[in-house]
């Protein structure tokens, strides 16, 4: 690191989020670039043999590998670290290779994780049905519900485990409550920030020990790269980073250079998304073919209160519970044409899908049950279009079904 890039990290201690979203963590090269440099390339030459080996063996700071040392990649971590007010960051090749990161590098047999019922359904098979094969359990609560979270913890509670906002049912959790049992039983508290971003909310600030996102939603704002992050302190960091550079989820350069990109305009981005969800949730409420909407940006909300405490912003995502099952909530989403049929979210596209048979299809009957995933549940992830645009598309839908 040079000592001007170290100056200018001094500078931008305690700036403005929007700042820190622009400028933290950016080196130039000799050449003076102004835009951050990718740099494209697999593996870095040394200056001797004795500095190969100062590299490798972490005696001497410094590009070694391009599997788990990246320049372009590094400048993204530590603007993701700024932002969300961590000592340290690193980067994955996608959301959920975040999420699997942190458990290999963190848990071992015998450990036992408290999770909410309410996070995205790839995140409930990985841990029942891939870390139970290496002797790591689950239990499965509501997330609202402090007592059941009491009930959970075991000895063996190493990690617990939450998002929110919740995928799909915007469940708000009480961070700092949770935060404070969970330590209580010397257990780690991760958080899934990705619905928020730190945007809108940083979970450190309320206690919470890791925070993961998938940068592949709002942190590109596009739907163009995969990509996940970890956040948190040093030592817990380093040990995500020991499990990366050997087994190799490792983030590209190109999706890094992408991710920064997407970074300079978050913070405008999500205050739409949110303004956008908000006026359609508020006119969802209003249509007679809507039995239900989930969005905390509603007085009516169970976590409105809370969300507004914890959060700076209610986000983008919202569901909807058509009169009717599955055929009804097929039938609206087939009627769309402005909104986009596609399970991504966090893009300035509008999406929609049936959680039920596609980003929670592979829950079991009774895990949909208990987390609240019906039939006829409907999830928009709100873009940046004219709102009135959506609420027409949406119109379309609810008149097939009238």
């Amino acid at each position: 690191m040079s000592d001007l890039h170290e100056l200018r990290k001094q500078a931008l201690a305690g700036a403005g989020i929007d700042t820190l979203a622009v400028r933290a963590g950016q080196s130039r090269s000799a050449e003076g670039e102004h835009s951050e440099a990718l740099y494209l390339t697999s593996s870095y030459v040394f200056d001797s043999a004795e500095q190969a080996a100062a590299r490798f063996g972490g005696d001497e700071p410094g590009n070694v590998y391009s599997r788990y040392t990246n320049p372009t990649v590094r400048t993204l971590e530590e603007r993701i670290a700024a932002m969300e007010g961590t000592e340290s960051a690193v980067a994955t090749a996608s959301g959920m290779a975040a999420i699997l990161s942190t458990c290999v590098a963190l848990l071992k047999s015998g450990d036992h994780i408290v999770c909410s019922r309410s996070v995205f359904g790839t995140t409930t098979v990985l841990f029942t049905k891939y870390l139970a094969r290496f002797g790591v359990t689950t239990t499965f609560v509501d997330p609202i519900d402090f007592t059941a979270w009491q009930k959970a913890f075991t000895p063996d509670t190493r990690l617990v485990f939450v998002e929110t906002p919740s995928n799909p049912l915007c469940d708000i959790v009480d961070l700092q409550r949770l935060a404070d049992l969970t330590h209580e039983h010397d257990a780690l508290f991760v958080v899934d920030n990705c619905f928020c971003t730190p945007a809108l909310q940083q979970p450190i600030k309320f206690g919470a020990d890791l925070i993961v996102h998938s940068a592949t939603k709002y942190i590109d704002g596009q739907g163009r790269c995969l990509g996940g992050l970890v956040a948190g302190p040093k030592n817990l960091v380093d040990e995500v980073l020991g499990f990366i550079r050997s087994a190799g989820p490792t983030m590209s350069a190109f999706n890094a250079w992408v991710f920064l990109k997407g970074l300079e305009t978050l913070r405008l981005r999500m205050d739409a998304h949110s303004a956008n969800a908000q006026a359609l949730a508020e006119w969802l409420l209003a249509q007679p073919q809507v039995e239900k909407v989930y969005y905390a940006g509603l007085p009516d909300h169970p976590g409105h209160a809370l969300a507004a405490r914890q959060q700076r912003g209610f986000g983008g995502v919202l569901s909807f519970c058509v009169k009717g099952g599955r055929e009804q909530a097929w039938q609206v989403i087939n009627a769309t044409r402005v909104m986009s049929l596609t399970a991504n979210l966090g893009d300035a596209k509008t999406t929609i899908v049936h959680p039920a048979t596609t980003t929670h299809g592979r829950l079991s009957d009774e895990q949909k049950l208990a987390a609240g995933i019906s039939d006829n549940l409907i999830r928009v992830a709100v873009g940046l279009e004219d709102v009135n645009d959506l609420k027409a598309d949406l119109t379309r839908g609810f008149a097939v079904i009238a």
